[in-house]
């Protein structure tokens, strides 16, 4: 024992008691001959021995002899410990890591404990080992660790599920969106997450939406709605919307599910002829569905394959303004704007600031497409650098106390003297002032109309445009079967283009009425079939409702001109005159 008194000598006991205590630390010290000098009651805490064997001069052979007889020892767990350790090498593996000039470790002492042990050997052959317990941490982590796979288990769940899905917490900010739920904008859950309704749809939507999602979180009462939503690939989408409130008090979130029910209301099969095998229910009011959000941008979504250039079929004769372009900060006034510009039959964008302006003037360029006019909110911030950058458009500023009629005679006034001008109109006048002609265009006759188009979604409607602009074809668009029917008996075309699957009238009745309407009258005007997939059924009801032939989308100028040629004689073929 002298030796033991002369090494430790220098070792305050009172000190490393102290420092024990207030680290909290199970502290275990001793000497290069493999005996304890120091070692702190703390370490009684962790290990069930007699607390003689933490007395000085006590062999570290015997201290881990004890610790392995007690069955609770660092890397073991109690009940299988003696069938899988040998006690020997135990106790050999352990007095070499306390000759180790430093070793760090954290163990398992039982089923729910754990411990970080620091061993540091110095150069007088001392060996202090700090025995601390951090099953605390340990627990947390564990418990992030199986949250995390919860969440990436809940996501993968989620992402495959069909329909569209997503989650917002108390301030209505998403926090959770499956992809379903993204292809609906045309988006990625990053540009999504933590952000609201409002800045992903136009203001009357997201008011509507949010008003909803309170009402929910507020009261707890679900809700249900049938939608009709359009897709940011242009695509429609018919839905019924459900919301829940989970989770606990104070903690409560939204939950928005929608039921994909597309199939049900616009894949039915009313037929005479058709299989007794039901494929779908008949949709008898569609005015169950309220229209949803649009996520719809046609300037970002149009498919530029379907918008090649051929030769036109007739001289091109010119052509009055039909695509206009708002420029506006004000998202109210764009909303107002663009509905009435639609529905004056104009295909109209809207950007807000001039960055937008410079990805339009790209984008146009780039697709070939033309723009026909400027229409500017005068109270912009930089009302005239937006008319200034682009350079041959014809621009139109709108005052702050514009009218819908006013607006209305100035557009067809700037587009008679588009179609009349001999060479490039100024852009802007220095004064502002409006250039308008002296008197309004003449109404054209219906006569001049040569191709109804029916078709409710608005992608294919602007390809549709397009196309026959490109070709010389004077067109008017419905939006459903029943418009359709109106269009041909006030217009008298030459052709129709009727899509199959439409809201209010579809295509079939569509045509039935028509060619009901024509045995008065002994006319008949040819009418094409427009698919989404060249089926057999579809084929069978176009004949069977009178239709003459067929095309599926997505549609190709050659595919129109081709249809054209093959239905429309050439003497019938009259000067193009857009509608």
């Amino acid at each position: 024992m002298s030796d033991v008194a002369l090494t430790g000598a220098n070792i305050q006991k009172t000190v490393l008691d102290a420092a024990s205590d207030a680290l909290g630390l199970a502290i275990l010290v001793c000497d290069k001959n493999d005996e304890i000098v120091f070692a702190s009651r703390h370490l009684l805490q962790f290990y069930p021995i007699s607390a003689s064997l933490l007395q000085p001069g006590t062999r570290i052979r015997d201290f881990l002899g004890a610790v392995f007889d007690s069955g609770v020892r660092n890397g073991t767990v109690p009940e299988r410990s003696r069938r899988r350790s040998n006690r020997d090498e135990w106790i050999s593996e352990h007095i070499s890591f306390h000759w180790r000039e430093r070793y760090e470790t954290i163990e398992r002492i039982g089923r729910q404990r754990w411990i970080s042990v620091r061993k540091r050997r110095i150069s007088s052959g001392l060996c202090f080992v700090a025995i601390s317990d951090i099953s605390d941490q340990k627990k947390r982590e564990e418990q992030i660790q199986t949250d995390l796979e919860r969440v990436e288990l809940t996501e993968g769940i989620l992402d495959s599920m069909p329909n569209p899905m997503c989650v917002k917490d108390r301030n209505l900010n998403y926090i959770a969106v499956n992809k379903a739920f993204c292809a609906i904008h045309g988006m990625t859950a990053e540009a999504i997450l933590g952000r609201s309704v409002w800045d992903l749809l136009e203001p009357e939507f997201a008011e509507k939406f949010e008003r909803s999602d309170r009402a929910v979180l507020e009261t707890g009462v679900s809700y249900s709605l049938p939608e009709q939503l359009v897709r940011a690939d242009g695509e429609d989408l018919w839905v019924v919307t459900h919301k829940y409130r989970v989770g606990e008090a104070g903690k409560h979130l939204v939950v928005t599910c929608m039921s994909d029910v597309t199939d049900v209301v616009v894949g039915n099969d009313d037929s005479e002829n058709a299989p007794s095998r039901k494929v779908g229910f008949k949709v008898k009011d569609y005015d169950l569905f309220e229209p949803g959000q649009n996520c719809y941008d046609p300037f970002r979504a149009l498919d530029m394959q379907h918008l090649v250039e051929p030769g036109p079929i007739l001289d091109a004769m010119p052509q009055p303004l039909r695509h206009v372009l708002v420029a506006t900060s004000d998202p109210n006034l764009e909303q107002r704007i663009l509905s009435k510009l639609r529905e004056w039959q104009f295909d109209a964008g809207a950007i807000s600031n001039l960055s937008e302006l410079a990805q339009m003037r790209k984008a146009v360029a780039s697709a070939g497409l033309s723009v026909d006019l400027l229409l500017i909110d005068a109270g912009m911030k930089d009302a005239k650098d937006i008319a200034a950058g682009w350079e041959t458009l014809p621009s139109l500023l709108l005052p702050t106390d514009w009218t819908e009629a006013q607006l209305h005679t100035d557009i067809l006034r700037i587009g008679e003297i588009a179609a009349e001008a001999t060479e490039v109109m100024p852009l802007v006048p220095e004064d502002w002032d409006i250039v308008v002609a002296p008197e309004m265009p003449l109404e054209r006759s219906h006569s001049d109309v040569e191709v109804v188009v029916a078709e409710d979604n608005e992608i294919n409607q602007f390809v549709f445009a397009q196309i026959l602009e490109g070709l010389g074809i004077s067109y008017r668009i419905a939006a459903n079967g029943e418009e359709a029917v109106t269009l041909w008996q006030q217009c008298k075309p030459n052709l129709i283009l009727m899509d199959v699957a439409m809201p209010v009238m579809n295509g079939f009745d569509a045509a039935r009425a028509i060619r009901e309407a024509e045995k008065s009258s002994g006319t008949r005007t040819p009418i094409i079939a427009v698919t989404a997939q060249a089926l057999d059924i579809d084929i069978e009801r176009s004949l069977a409702a009178g239709m003459d032939d067929h095309i599926t989308k997505p549609i190709s100028p050659d595919m129109i001109e081709a249809v054209y040629r093959a239905f429309v004689p050439e003497k019938q073929e009259r000067p193009a005159v857009q509608a």
